[in-house]
């Protein structure tokens, strides 16, 4: 199960670092044999040390000798041989401290090899962390404005911050290790054949017994770390749904309320982390007992084929034989944490995945046709819903041609904000059709469909960014500005018109001041007369007004009203709004109820009908 997770996440996120991978192998295997070269001069010191070397060995010449034990042999002979003709040259000590410089060169190499593996490796995992974040965001960039409406922001929030995260610190970290110990591991275990098959066979068949009990304790990782994440979601949500009503926290003095249910919510959290850390730190320390377990019953055996009649390894081989076994245990418990590691990241991997797998149901033409605007808009028999037991609009039928103003009026939940959000298409009628001079607004790029249309709605939407920047957010400043001017006059033209240019040049650094969050240093009717600038400087054949006056005060109103008046002049606009006495001189008003057109036409003539729309008039006046 493991290994075809391991095959499915090499597949998915190294190919594009590939040329780094190899060189982080490679560097692998350098400094692995470079390790056991520096382990090799063990040997021969012990022997010194303890006076073994032997004094009657003879130099074989290489190509006289044949197969991989006789090879072996010859060349142990001849070390030998060029050691015991240096002791009678110089001495053993001259020879101990040539042994110590080749011990520190050696080591020196490894270190060196092992830093470069490590410093291709980091590329890797960076570059693959900022692969998923980018594809991440893209995908929520990509999704439609469905899926937000039943997905927690908080959840949404959580997936891109401690989900990518937790697949960084596990699943990465993990390959890390998986690019480096298999190498070290199978070079050290061929190592160990060529020194003493017998024994390392024995070994071997002691090894799966070892790796089944540290297998049985990380097989509920993984259930248990996508509850923990789904967990850290639902903190994030509430955070976030505490700072957006913290105005009415505060003022019915709720705050016991929230703060009981966030203690339990956090102490839930943290029984399930417990668990979940509690067995992942169990990996180590188990797999350091069984690895001391294996190293007493391996000196047993070692011991018994030194001292048996036929020995077929010596006191100080089976020394270094003992070095590079114990050698195997770190790189193994690393392997068993990696194991763990990948338990535990699949989880967040899988709720990333739900959401880079989420379908999209606004469908891009295979051959968009190219958006064309000279005649009108027309709703046909538009029905949608949200839910299948409950349409929202049924049997819309309206034209807006080009250059009007069309209102639409009625109760809240009636559909107006959802006939708007037809038209850019940021949702698809569930029947009928929406068509731009004819054809169906579905055979359009929603690009292009959208690089018509500018929205202003009841809630500026306004960024942590300067006045300029949010002014120009709707535009491609790298082009030339319209009518021959500058961006920086264009904006400030666009200001004037929205009214909004006095009270940007009184702010301290003018139109490169910051706003804050959502444009928090700002009025709402600041807010809104800076949305529609925006919206005047991208000069959009088509309008949007989404109840744009319906949270202001009688003097910001009076601005914005002003303002829109001059965004509205010779556009398409289709209008939302709850203050009837904003729209009286629109084309064409409609009365929505209940998801239906029940009235159309001019203010005169619905006031006259005593209908719907007179009651509404009625109610406000």
């Amino acid at each position: 199960m493991v290994k075809g997770k391991i095959v499915n996440i090499l597949r998915r996120f190294v190919p594009p670092y590939k040329g780094l991978m190899v060189l982080n192998i490679l560097f692998n295997l350098f400094s692995t044999i470079l390790s056991l070269f520096s382990f090799a001069a063990i040997i021969p010191v012990l022997r010194i040390l303890f006076g073994l070397t032997a004094v009657d060995v003879q130099w074989t010449d290489l190509s006289t000798v044949h197969g991989l034990q006789e090879t072996i042999a010859a060349l142990r002979s001849n070390l030998y041989f060029m050691l015991n003709d240096q002791i009678a040259l110089h001495g053993s000590s001259y020879v101990l401290l040539m042994l110590g410089i080749f011990l520190v060169i050696m080591t020196g190499l490894k270190c060196g090899a092992a830093w470069l593996a490590n410093y291709y490796m980091v590329p890797i995992r960076t570059g693959v962390l900022r692969d998923l974040r980018q594809q991440l965001y893209d995908k929520i960039l990509a999704l439609p404005m469905g899926y937000f409406t039943e997905a927690r922001r908080g959840d949404v929030i959580s997936r891109m911050t401690n989900d990518v995260n937790e697949v960084e610190a596990s699943i990465m970290s993990a390959l890390d290790i998986l690019f480096k110990d298999p190498v070290m591991i199978l070079v050290y275990l061929v190592t160990l054949f060529i020194i003493s098959w017998q024994l390392t066979l024995f070994v071997l068949i002691l090894m799966p017994i070892a790796i089944f009990f540290i297998g049985r304790i990380g097989r509920s990782l993984k259930k248990a770390s996508t509850r923990g994440q789904e967990q850290n979601a639902e903190i994030l949500s509430s955070v976030d749904e505490t700072l957006l009503g913290l105005r009415v926290v505060k003022g019915f003095n709720a705050q016991h309320k929230l703060r009981s249910r966030f203690d339990t919510l956090i102490n839930a959290t943290r029984a399930t982390f417990n668990r979940i850390n509690r067995r992942y730190y169990l990996a180590h320390p188990l797999s350091e007992f069984l690895g001391t377990t294996l190293i007493a019953i391996i000196l047993w055996f070692g011991g018994l084929l030194i001292l048996s009649d036929h020995a077929t390894i010596d006191a100080s081989t089976f020394i270094y034989y003992l070095v590079i076994f114990y050698s195997i245990i770190n790189p193994s418990k690393d392997l068993s944490k990696a194991a763990y590691g990948i338990r535990r990241g699949m989880a967040s991997l899988e709720r990333i995945d739900a959401v880079l797998n989420t379908e999209s149901n606004i469908i891009e033409p295979a051959q968009p046709q190219k958006v064309v605007f000279e005649k009108e808009i027309r709703f046909e028999g538009v029905h949608f819903h949200y839910q299948p037991e409950r349409e929202v609009l049924a049997a819309i039928d309206l034209t807006i041609p080009k250059g009007k103003t069309v209102a639409l009026v009625g109760q809240s939940g009636s559909g107006k904000t959802t006939m708007t959000d037809l038209v850019p298409r940021f949702y698809d009628p569930t029947a009928g059709a929406i068509t731009l001079d004819g054809v169906d607004i579905r055979r359009f790029a929603t690009h292009d469909l959208r690089a018509l249309m500018g929205i202003v709605c009841q809630e500026p939407v306004l960024f942590n960014d300067t006045v300029y920047n949010n002014i120009t957010f709707g535009v491609d400043t790298t082009q030339p500005a319209p009518n021959g001017m500058s961006w920086q006059q264009a904006v400030e033209q666009a200001a004037r018109i929205a009214n909004a240019h006095q009270f940007i040049t009184d702010m301290p650094e003018g139109y490169d001041t910051v706003i804050g969050d959502r444009g928090s240093r700002l009025s709402g009717g600041q807010r809104q007369r800076l949305s529609i600038a925006r919206a005047i400087l991208k000069n959009p054949p088509i309008l949007i007004l989404d109840e744009a006056t319906s949270a202001l005060d009688t003097e910001s109103e009076k601005l914005v009203q002003e303002a829109l008046e001059h965004l509205m002049a010779e556009r398409t606009t289709l209008v939302v709004a709850h203050r009837l006495s904003t729209i009286k001189h629109a084309d064409l008003i409609c009365v929505l109820h209940e998801g239906q057109i029940v009235e159309r036409g001019t203010h005169e003539d619905l006031y006259k009908l005593g209908g719907y729309y007179t009651k509404l008039v009625d109610m406000q006046q």
